[in-house]
């Protein structure tokens, strides 16, 4: 709920919308909305609309990205924010429009969310379940190979949904991904997947498929394809052990951002991604400077400034 400052000044602006340009009830409630909706996040950081700065701006609408929600939305809520700082400038209310110079949308790269290192080992180091069946002790299986090959990998959904027990070097320490365009990459793994990948190929791949026979490496109940949905449901199943929630692509994120954390160059995790654009990389660049800079300001005694230095 916005407060009492910041609902006068959102009553002025939609009142000189619906009086002074004739606006329609649809745009005037659309307006209400997307600004309702910037004034609560400036809430949130103890901010009113009236004294909201550049910054404010930029990290609100990177906020709309980071919750996958598509440029034209972010567009639109954008606009209506530029438009009520306009009013407000022309009006005398603020000397400064803080939606000066933002860039358009379409321009922004969005930061990819990742896992912490302890948020991904309470995702694999889940227990399995006790006085379960067979199939239900195949499937844990299955699952746990799952992540630890998106997480290994850093494969996407279609590439493991896809994946073909062929592809499937475990002797070598890799796997054979057909990424976008149909371009074929070398992936390898750590010993973590590889383990798990060999327990569940020992004899619960078979437990699932029963008489079913299928080229694919990881296979539904009676033997059918898994549907990248279903994968998106497992994985969003096995976060709740972390209790935040996942989905593949985040793993995805994370096996690349705690890459570069611990030194690797751009250009093998490039080639490990399948990134065609080596552009896409660097974001994770950024990321791991985020994150740097977030530990540093936690955790040295000199990242404050002290009022009595």
């Amino acid at each position: 709920m916005a407060s009492p400052a910041d609902s006068s000044t959102l009553s002025g602006f939609l009142d000189y919308l619906r009086v002074e340009r004739g606006s329609a009830k649809l745009t005037i409630a659309a307006y209400r909305s997307d600004l309702a909706q910037f004034a609560a996040f400036l809430e949130k950081r103890k901010q009113h609309l009236s004294a909201a700065r550049r910054e404010d701006v930029r990290e609100y609408i990177q906020e709309l990205f980071s919750n996958s929600l598509d440029g034209r939305s972010v567009g639109r809520k954008l606009s209506a924010i530029r438009h009520l700082y306009r009013h407000l400038l022309l009006d005398g209310k603020i000397d400064k429009d803080p939606t000066l110079n933002i860039d358009l949308p379409k321009q922004w790269k969005v930061l990819p969310k990742a896992l912490s290192r302890a948020e991904v080992g309470a995702m694999l180091a889940e227990a399995p379940p006790r006085n379960e069946t067979a199939r239900g002790q195949a499937l844990w299986l299955r699952d746990r190979a799952m992540l630890e090959l998106l997480y290994a990998g850093g494969v996407r959904v279609s590439e493991l949904a896809d994946a073909r027990l062929e592809d499937l070097k475990l002797e070598m320490g890799y796997i054979l991904v057909r990424g976008k365009g149909d371009k074929e990459r070398m992936v390898p793994l750590g010993v973590p997947a590889q383990m798990a990948l060999q327990q569940y190929l020992k004899g619960s791949r078979e437990v699932i498929a029963k008489t079913n026979s299928s080229p694919l490496l990881f296979l539904g109940i009676g033997g059918r394809r898994l549907s990248r949905q279903r994968v998106w449901q497992l994985v969003g199943k096995a976060s709740l052990a972390p209790g935040r929630h996942a989905s593949p692509h985040m793993l995805r994120h994370s096996c690349a951002t705690h890459m570069v954390e611990n030194g690797a160059d751009l250009r093998t995790v490039q080639t490990i991604l399948g990134h065609s654009d080596i552009s896409t990389t660097q974001i994770y660049t950024h990321v791991a400077l985020d994150r740097l800079k977030s530990v540093y300001a936690k955790h040295h005694p000199r990242a404050k400034a002290r009022g009595n230095l």
